[in-house]
């Protein structure tokens, strides 16, 4: 068993993959609790595509990627608004036209970006050839957007549960609901090299929706969605390791399984847990 844990942590790509995952992980664990609470699923969904030009630009006027995926998450944001504040357009239908435009016009960019280096990883991750400047990126930018969550998680917390108490005591819910869409952003730029924009928003939503059956209490949620995402993602990089499979697949697929697990079994929340708890109960009275 120690062979197996330790074999793959003697190259400095692996070292490299797995540092990457832990971090993307925790960030997205700690950001989907709050995106699950606020309904924000489908924007999660959105903001992780629209951000993909955004990238590809900032790749080609050799800026960092989490300048051109703020600026392309709020113009998403800004045109979703517009669509369906000025039109006969409902918000789910107008988050659809906007995230699958925006993502069709990066991958028409990336298709005639010329460049030494496959600009596809985007798309679908490339965990395994992080480099070390990559590696320094990702840990600078989770760092950052996960501080900046723990720091204002009183506020995001009250703005999900409660928005007219939040304005009551002084809050503005448009600058928490912006500065929550940043954060979406810059945490898709860090998952961006674990999965790639397409599987980014299942690490944003499985882990917090997991929590949400497993507890009633946000603290706690706070913990336990980061810890079964960073721990299904730890997994399904060694599982691709020995299986040969595609790493950010096997990761989000771990996460899913653990969904579907508690899905059925949760104590009080889950399919077959709940009878399962009411029949023990019933019968030790």
């Amino acid at each position: 068993m120690l062979e197996i844990l330790l074999d793959p942590l003697s190259y400095d790509f692996m070292l490299r993959a797995v540092a990457v995952a832990v971090i993307a992980a925790a960030v997205c664990g700690v950001l989907s609790c709050w995106l699950v609470l606020i309904g924000w699923s489908l924007m999660g969904d959105a903001v992780s595509h629209a951000v993909l030009p955004g990238v590809v630009l900032a790749y080609i006027a050799g800026a960092p990627f989490a300048v051109g995926a703020v600026l392309f998450g709020f113009i998403a944001v800004a045109l979703i608004g517009l669509v369906n504040g000025t039109s006969r357009v409902k918000e789910d239908a107008a988050m659809g036209i906007v995230f699958t435009t925006l993502f069709a016009l990066g991958l028409v960019l990336i298709s005639v970006t010329p460049s030494q280096t496959d600009l596809n990883h985007i798309i679908f991750g490339n965990i395994l050839g992080v480099s070390a400047a990559d590696l320094t990126q990702v840990a600078v930018l989770g760092g950052l957007t996960l501080l900046a969550l723990l720091l204002k998680r009183r506020d995001f917390t009250l703005y999900a549960f409660d928005r007219t108490h939040a304005y009551a005591v002084g809050l503005s819910p448009r600058m928490l609901g912006a500065a929550l869409l940043g954060l979406l952003a810059l945490t898709s730029v860090v998952a961006l090299q674990a999965v790639g924009v397409i599987l980014v928003v299942a690490m944003l939503i499985i882990p917090g929706a997991t929590a949400h059956l497993l507890t009633d209490r946000f603290n706690r949620m706070l913990l336990i969605a980061p810890g079964i995402s960073v721990a299904c993602s730890v997994a399904g990089l060694y599982l691709s390791w020995y299986l040969d499979t595609s790493p950010g697949g096997m990761m989000v697929l771990c996460q899913g399984a653990v969904f579907t697990l508690v899905y059925l079994f949760a104590p009080h929340h889950g399919v077959l847990g709940r009878r399962l708890f009411a029949a023990t109960r019933h019968a030790t009275r």
